[in-house]
């Protein structure tokens, strides 16, 4: 069941009824919202709701024998709950991913080694709750938080439904202390929670799906050859489609959850108008980003040992980021992209600093215009069918060969589009957007839901699935 369908919008509205109905107690609240949760994850992967569950209350029965054991016996039940995590992940996500290459590599020394297809099918959102219950251990084997001592509060955490697929991915410290006293959404949570909703679905629907996505798709299909214009307005459709697709879920999954009571963190802040790479992962999947550091980063050694050590950490860290987002190896190169150019950017952050002293502004808008060209001809690998299609689509990008250069009309939309979209993000990268709707007045609210509203039903696109959901 996904933001952007009838069947959700039914059943977001059944729910907040029930939800808010008088005499309804917190507990029971609690465990509405439970089944809810199963309910709406269940309908679409019936299979995979018992895993779910089941890993769910591993990790709760793990995290408690952790919190009251001493010495090595902590760490012992912290390595149960890495194993059974990461193995879970593994098999699922990256069993394929494995075999194809280790057949390979057997291949490369003569070795013929024909395995059974494993055909495995992904579980939709696992990678989101399996790093939520990382977390959540490691910070109880830390003592940063005490372990959760009712079963149903940390099903909830981890299933609680508009970020249980797609993120953002939640911290327990952070929600942890909404589940301990009653919570019903005040007039800025429907506000807020409205506002963020319409917002999510307006750029999923209107934008990722019916302008970016018919060109990205048409430029990455199967044996597309396009020349250097389409190739541009290709890599410049998916930017921009997967910011509007993975950004409207989050802000329709923020502004969902605000309508119950709950605050979610925040997941983008004006990426595309970052002004260096360490700048677009503060405003890019910024749960991601900050999980990365805390839990991958920081154990790896982070900066204490020195230059190098410092840039093989952040390259690694990136690799390892690429490879969460999909078992290929065209997503370890983006991830080991963007490392390099984190890497990079230390190396020659005191030249940067000095030339930024002296342009001002204009420096500040030349970084996030190189910032920008960077991560786009990135966004190809990520994209990209295999190394021989990016390859491809880098050369006609970079080294554009000769002939007629033209381009249709949904691509001359495309690409006006997303230069309209880098502006807004340009001209909002210090808004804090949850602030200013929330000192909105009645008639600001009513004019921007009912144009809101008007973009998504005039709509033309067809529904596609959230990229987000096949990580």
């Amino acid at each position: 069941m996904t933001f952007d369908s009838l069947t959700f919008i039914v059943f977001l509205l059944a729910l907040l009824l029930a939800y808010h109905l008088p005499g309804l107690s917190w507990t029971g609240r609690k465990w509405l919202l439970l089944l809810a949760s199963w309910a709406s994850y269940g309908m679409g992967n019936p299979p995979f709701l018992p895993l779910l569950a089941g890993s769910a209350t591993l990790d709760w029965w793990l995290a408690q024998r952790m919190d009251a054991a001493q010495g090595r016996a902590r760490q012992h039940w912290l390595w149960l709950s890495l194993l059974a995590n990461l193995g879970v992940l593994g098999f699922f996500k990256y069993g394929d991913f494995l075999r194809d290459n280790t057949q390979w590599l057997l291949a490369s020394i003569g070795v013929d080694w024909q395995p059974a297809a494993f055909d495995i099918l992904l579980p939709v959102g696992i990678s989101f709750y399996t790093f939520q219950s990382l977390s959540y251990c490691i910070d109880v084997y830390r003592r940063d938080v005490p372990a959760q001592r009712h079963w149903r509060d940390y099903q909830l955490f981890v299933g609680f439904f508009p970020q249980l697929v797609a993120g953002p991915i939640v911290r327990y410290h952070d929600f942890a202390p909404q589940l301990a006293l009653p919570r019903r959404a005040d007039t800025n949570g429907w506000v807020v929670g409205i506002s963020l909703l319409l917002l999510g679905l307006m750029e999923k629907i209107l934008l990722a799906d019916s302008l970016f996505a018919p060109v990205a798709d048409a430029v990455f299909a199967d044996g597309a050859k396009p020349d250097s214009a389409m190739a541009w307005a290709g890599a410049l459709a998916f930017a921009g489609q997967i910011f509007c697709d993975f950004a409207g879920y989050s802000t329709a999954a923020i502004g969902t959850a605000a309508l119950f009571g709950f605050w979610l963190p925040d997941n983008f802040r004006s990426p595309y108008a970052a002004t260096g790479f360490s700048d677009f992962w503060r405003r890019w999947h910024i749960s991601l980003s900050s999980w990365l550091r805390d839990y991958l980063y920081i154990p790896l050694g982070g900066n204490r040992g020195g230059r190098l050590f410092t840039l093989r950490n952040l390259w690694l860290t990136m690799v390892l980021g690429g490879l969460w987002h999909g078992a290929a190896w065209t997503f370890v190169a983006w991830g080991g992209f963007h490392g390099l150019m984190l890497a990079l950017e230390r190396l020659v952050q005191p030249v940067t600093r000095c030339v930024g002293a002296v342009l001002g502004g204009l420096g500040r808008l030349l970084g996030g215009l190189l910032t920008l060209f960077a991560v786009v001809l990135a966004w190809v690998w990520f994209r990209a069918q295999d190394f021989s299609q990016a390859a491809h689509l880098h050369r006609q990008m970079l080294a554009p060969s000769e002939g007629e250069l033209g381009l249709s009309v949904e691509a001359q939309l495309a690409v006006l589009m997303f230069g309209l979209l880098w502006l807004a993000h340009w001209l909002t990268r210090g808004l804090a957007l949850r602030q200013w709707l929330q000192g909105r007045g009645v008639l600001s609210l009513g004019v921007l839901w009912s144009l809101l509203i008007v973009l998504i039903v005039l709509s033309p696109g067809t529904s596609r699935a959230f990229i987000y959901f096949q990580f």
